[in-house]
């Protein structure tokens, strides 16, 4: 971090501010939906479906809106935005109150991700060409401080769901309040790079980039498995152990994980791997994941024992996605034209998200079967993936 330019720090800084808000209150959603305001577990994954979608399916309206407008009053209209989600969750009580502040918090999202995803891939590859250093291990930075805040979200949400979860939601509501405040004071007025030499054909021109869309289509398979995480594993946990107290500790094994390792890791993939094998390899580390959830599934464990298949399944997809999520934005820039930088980077988790919304309706309906079904189709969603990232090319010759 000392190391980078001042705008960088404030980009990978932003990254970490916004997790901590978010991962406050976003793992235990699922318990309060199916608990407390007693959902069926379709609709607890409909609902986690819609989160996603509207936060990642709606990507490439931030992410245009960064190419027209420059990054910072998206971000601090997303800021906005993402306070008054929270706020409404809060205090929501009924199906209908929940899915408009759900998605609201996820339109937030769509807003200042995008801007501040497509920033810090635009100054890595500057930082780059003036340094020599690889553009994925800034990168790898920018994931790392992501999730340090993923780290300390869920412990800080797990404390104060001693006073139940509209503390939480409320706390998460504060944190963004403060970046807002941060932002306003310290995110510098850029003009958008190519405001004028926006065009309305960008879309056109993404699909019309056979790479950039096998790249989304590839990429599109981990969000799957990491969404897995809120809506399959809390249920794994409470068969497990009764309840989903260990469900933060699961949390802070990830972020832990990625904190620690995230930077040798992206280190020692720069030196062996080329970034398409990255990918490749990162998402069939998930499906192993997944697989020994599946394996282990008849043995029915229970108990601090039966924690370990989530354990494995939490640490493999930390591992798949230390290589896969920095190689995967490396790409970007080399896959489209810099004018249309933001909205590609939207594009890309847009993909994603219109992929999730339609797998996590079938992932809720599965969760009442459980067992080696389940684990076994998840598995088979980042397999897929490393297949269609196996043809990636890159300017007519693979990618790495």
């Amino acid at each position: 971090m000392r190391a980078l330019p001042s705008y960088l720090r404030l980009l990978i800084s932003t990254q970490l501010a916004f997790n901590v808000g978010f991962y406050a209150v976003l793992p235990y959603l699922a318990q309060h939906l199916g608990g407390t305001l007693g959902m069926a577990g379709w609709a607890v994954g409909l609902v986690l479906g819609l989160r996603t979608f509207s936060q990642q399916g709606l990507f490439m309206v931030g992410g245009a809106l960064t190419d027209r407008f420059g990054p910072r009053p998206v971000v601090l209209v997303g800021c906005v935005l993402r306070i008054a989600g929270f706020v409404w969750l809060a205090f929501a009580g009924s199906t209908g109150t929940v899915v408009g502040a759900v998605l609201l918090i996820g339109f937030a999202a769509a807003l200042f991700s995008p801007a501040v995803e497509s920033e810090t891939a635009r100054e890595a590859v500057r930082y780059e060409a003036a340094s020599g250093t690889p553009r994925a291990q800034v990168l790898a930075v920018f994931s790392a401080a992501g999730q340090a805040g993923a780290f300390v979200g869920p412990l800080l949400g797990s404390l104060l769901l001693f006073s139940g979860f509209r503390a939480a939601a409320l706390a998460g509501a504060g944190v963004f309040v403060a970046v807002l405040a941060g932002h306003w004071r310290l995110m510098p007025v850029r003009k958008a790079a190519h405001a004028r030499a926006h065009r309305r054909g960008g879309v056109r021109a993404l699909v019309r980039s056979p790479g950039f869309v096998v790249l989304c289509l590839a990429y599109s398979c981990y969000p799957v498995a990491y969404n897995q995480l809120y809506l399959s594993l809390p249920a794994e946990v409470e068969r497990a152990t009764g309840s989903q107290a260990a469900l933060g500790w699961l949390f802070a094994l990830s972020s832990l994980l990625v904190v620690c390792v995230q930077l040798p890791v992206t280190r020692w993939a720069g030196r062996r791997l080329g970034l398409r094998t990255a990918l490749v390899s990162g998402l069939l580390v998930v499906a192993l994941g997944f697989v020994g959830v599946a394996v282990s599934a008849p043995l029915r464990l229970e108990g601090a024992v039966g924690l370990l298949p989530g354990a494995f399944l939490v640490a493999a997809i930390t591992l798949g996605q230390m290589l896969l999520v920095p190689a995967a934005r490396a790409l970007v820039p080399d896959l489209v034209d810099d004018r249309l930088l933001g909205l590609a980077m939207g594009a890309l988790s847009s993909v994603a998200g219109l992929v999730v919304l339609i797998a996590s309706s079938a992932t809720g309906t599965l969760l009442a079967s459980g067992g080696v079904l389940l684990w076994s189709v998840l598995a088979a969603v980042p397999l897929a993936g490393a297949l269609l990232a196996r043809c990636l090319r890159l300017g007519g010759r693979m990618a790495g």
